[in-house]
């Protein structure tokens, strides 16, 4: 997770650096931001992603035990 941060930091120096180059308004500028929202976007994914369970590892390591089943209805 620190890696996707330093990226993010990475991304946000040069997106002001481009802006100040080029201008808030240009293609570049948006460009830029864009690519910031995109790391952002799936830094906080990555948080979403919750660790299994106990009773999901059991079930990935015994799927035939009677505590896995899974019934249709």
């Amino acid at each position: 997770m620190s890696d996707i941060k330093e990226k993010i930091e990475q991304e946000l120096a040069e997106a002001r650096a481009v802006c100040d180059a080029s201008g808030s308004g240009s293609p570049e500028c948006a460009a830029a931001w864009d690519a910031v929202e995109e790391l952002q976007a799936e830094a906080s994914h990555q948080r979403q992603v919750q660790p299994k369970n106990s009773l999901e590892r059991y079930c990935d390591e015994n799927p035939e035990a009677a505590e896995c089943r899974i019934y249709d209805d």
